[in-house]
């Protein structure tokens, strides 16, 4: 039978991106990008009119009803399964609290209501991603973290998001785990960082992409990046060698500074017996849309 291809879609506060997929080579096979920009404060059925007419250009002449579906990756709070939103107190997207996307999507769409549109959490779509396109897919088993704003991660096992198993947490996140003084979300992620640097120096600093460019002639900045190493590898590796983890894969802005912590991290990992291949994500953004696409599998 032959595989259809699906659209997959990036939802974020002030844009939104899709790509056609296909679900048969697992590979973009060419299709272009279509990305939005959406005023998250704007009424709910303009940001809907918004998001509708991004995914009918990203398919472009093929017909939505010939689609396998339309998956998206979409941040919280959501519930994933029915395709309600329950934006409230996080600055976005408020005014569709309560409002079931898919009705109002499919609704736009014509389509019927059996018509898969499936929701994910940002974080596992690219997770769900990286699982079938990444280098990281050889492993049945894998932990997908993001390293940015914050700290994403997603259990892996034969494609699809583990939670409350293997002594997982039962939402599958590690975000709001105990880590340093604080919690992962803070250990882990650009505040870290700047905390950091203004601790030490008494200076403040744009992100961490400035900050890598002055590790190379910097030996206190230096010191920074390979202090986040070891702790990243301190919390890591109990996860890892619970799951039976295969491979690890990074994304987020921060993996573009691996050169400066990998080490560190790897070291760690070496004294806490861990075996898990680590893997830089070299999609990024593109493996939330394939990984979307791919619920519709």
């Amino acid at each position: 039978m032959m595989i259809k291809p699906a659209i997959g879609s990036d939802i974020g506060g002030t844009h939104i991106t899709c790509r056609l997929f296909d679900l048969h080579t697992n590979s973009f096979d060419g299709s272009r990008i279509v990305r939005s920009a959406v005023d998250c404060h704007a009424p709910a059925g303009e940001i809907l009119d918004k998001w509708a007419s991004s995914v009918i250009q990203a398919a472009g002449e093929i017909p939505l009803s010939s689609l396998a579906g339309i998956g998206m990756a979409m941040p919280g709070p959501f519930d994933y399964e029915s395709g309600v939103a329950w934006f409230e107190n996080v600055g976005k997207f408020e005014q569709l609290y309560g409002v079931n996307i898919r009705e109002e999507l499919l609704a736009r769409f014509q389509l019927p209501k059996d018509f898969r549109i499936r929701f994910q959490n940002d974080a596992a779509c690219f997770a769900i991603g990286e699982s079938y396109t990444g280098q990281v897919a050889a492993h049945r088993r894998l932990l997908a973290i993001t390293l940015g704003t914050g700290f994403g991660t997603t259990f892996i096992k034969d494609h699809l998001p583990v939670a409350g198993k293997y002594g997982i947490p039962d939402d599958g996140f590690l975000y709001h785990i105990a880590a340093g003084n604080s919690i992962a979300d803070d250990q882990f992620s650009t505040r870290w960082f700047l905390k950091e640097y203004l601790r030490l120096t008494g200076n403040t600093i744009a992100g961490v992409k400035e900050l890598a460019q002055q590790a190379e002639h910097n030996e206190l900045v230096a010191g920074i990046f390979m202090d986040f190493g070891k702790a990243l590898g301190e919390f890591l590796a109990p996860w890892l060698l619970g799951f039976d983890a295969g491979g690890l894969v990074i994304g987020g802005n921060i993996s573009a500074a691996f050169p400066l912590f990998g080490e560190q991290m790897q070291h760690v990992f070496t004294l806490h017996n861990v075996n898990t291949q680590t893997y830089i994500s070299q999609h990024q953004e593109d493996s939330a849309l394939s990984g979307s696409a791919c619920l519709c599998l």
